[in-house]
C-alpha cells in the first residue's frame, strides 16, 4: 500500500513538473512575440539608412549612427508634442484618480451607511458597457468650448469606471475596525479617507496610476478628433500623423538634405522609441506594487 501511495505521488509530481516546464515555454514564446518587435525597432532606430530601406536590418543595429535621434530632436513640433504629452499625463492622472477616489470611497460603504448603493454602483457599471457614441461625445465637447483645448481628452473620460471598481473593491477589502477607532477618536470622513484608506491602498492606487497614466500617453485618437491645431497634438497623435501621412511641405532645405542620409523608416523608428521611453522607465519603479494591487482590488468585497 506504501509503494502505491509512492507511486502515485511520483505521477503526480511528474505530471506537475511537466505542466510547469510547459508553462515556462509558452509563457517564455508570449514574452518574445512582445519583446522581439520591440527589439527590432529599436535596433532600426539605430541603424543607417541603406540597410534599414532594404530591410536588413533584424535584432541589432547595422552601421550604428545616431543620426534618426539627432533629427528627431531637431523637429520644434516633435518636442512640442512631447510637452503636450507631459501635461496632459500630468492634468489627466491626477483628474482621474481624484475622482475615482472621491468616487469609490463612498460606494465601498455598507449599504446600512450609504442608503441606495447599489443603484449608484449599476449607474456607474452600466456606462462600461453602454456608451453614448462618438457623434453626442463630439457635440457635447463641441457645446461646452472643450473642443481644441487639452481639456477635451481629459474631462470626457474623467472617471476611468473600471479603475474605480478596482478601487472600491480594493476599500472594501480594507477591516471596518480602522474606520470605527478612528470614528470613536473623533475623526471625520476625510481624516479617515486621507488618513487610514489611502495608505493602505498605495499597491492599488500605484496600479491605477499606471494604468491611467499609460491610458493617457499612448491615446493618439481622442487628439486627432477633438483637436485642430497640429501644435496642441500630443505625441502619440503627432507620431500617427507623421507616419500615416509625412508632412514634407512643412520641411525646410536642411530637413530635406538630412532626410538625404536617413531613411524615414529609422526616423519613424527613433520617434516610437522616443514616445514608449516614458512609460518604460516609469514601469519598474511601480511593478512590485502592480500584481499586488490588481489581485487585492479584484476581489469581491
Amino acid at each position: 500500500m506504501q509503494t502505491t501511495y509512492q507511486r502515485r505521488s511520483g505521477i503526480r509530481f511528474k505530471s506537475e513538473y511537466i505542466f510547469e516546464v510547459f508553462n515556462i515555454l509558452l509563457l517564455s514564446l508570449f514574452a518574445l512575440s512582445c519583446l522581439l518587435p520591440f527589439i527590432n525597432v529599436l535596433a532600426i532606430s539605430f541603424s543607417s539608412a541603406g540597410p534599414a530601406s532594404a530591410g536588413r536590418v533584424t535584432f541589432w543595429p547595422v552601421d550604428f549612427t545616431l543620426d534618426s535621434y539627432i533629427y528627431a530632436f531637431s523637429k520644434v513640433r516633435f518636442l512640442t508634442s512631447m510637452w503636450n504629452s507631459v501635461v496632459r499625463v500630468v492634468l489627466g492622472v491626477s483628474i482621474n484618480m481624484l475622482l475615482i477616489i472621491l468616487t469609490a470611497y463612498p460606494l465601498s460603504k455598507p449599504k446600512g451607511v450609504l442608503k441606495g448603493r447599489t443603484i449608484l454602483s449599476w449607474f456607474f457599471v452600466v456606462t462600461m458597457l453602454v456608451g453614448g457614441g462618438l457623434i453626442p461625445t463630439y457635440l457635447v465637447v463641441l457645446r461646452t468650448g472643450l473642443l481644441n483645448t487639452v481639456w477635451s481628452m481629459i474631462i470626457p473620460g474623467g472617471v476611468a469606471i473600471f479603475n474605480m471598481v478596482v478601487l472600491l473593491n480594493f476599500f472594501r477589502q480594507i477591516p471596518s475596525e480602522f474606520e470605527e477607532s478612528a470614528i470613536i477618536d473623533g475623526a471625520g470622513d476625510w481624516t479617515v479617507l486621507i488618513k487610514i484608506f489611502l495608505p493602505l491602498s498605495m499597491p492599488c492606487l500605484a496600479t491605477l496610476i499606471l494604468f491611467s497614466t499609460v491610458g493617457h500617453w499612448n491615446d493618439w485618437f481622442s487628439g486627432a478628433i477633438y483637436l485642430t491645431d497640429i501644435n496642441k497634438y500630443p505625441l502619440a497623435t503627432y507620431l500617427r500623423a507623421a507616419l500615416t501621412r509625412p508632412n514634407f511641405d512643412a520641411m525646410n532645405f536642411a530637413d530635406m538634405q538630412r532626410l538625404m542620409s536617413i531613411a524615414t523608416r529609422t526616423i519613424s523608428s527613433a520617434q516610437i522609441m522616443i514616445g514608449a521611453l516614458p512609460v518604460i522607465l516609469v514601469y519598474p519603479f511601480l511593478q512590485r506594487y502592480f500584481v499586488k494591487g490588481m489581485m487585492l482590488g479584484g476581489l469581491k468585497g
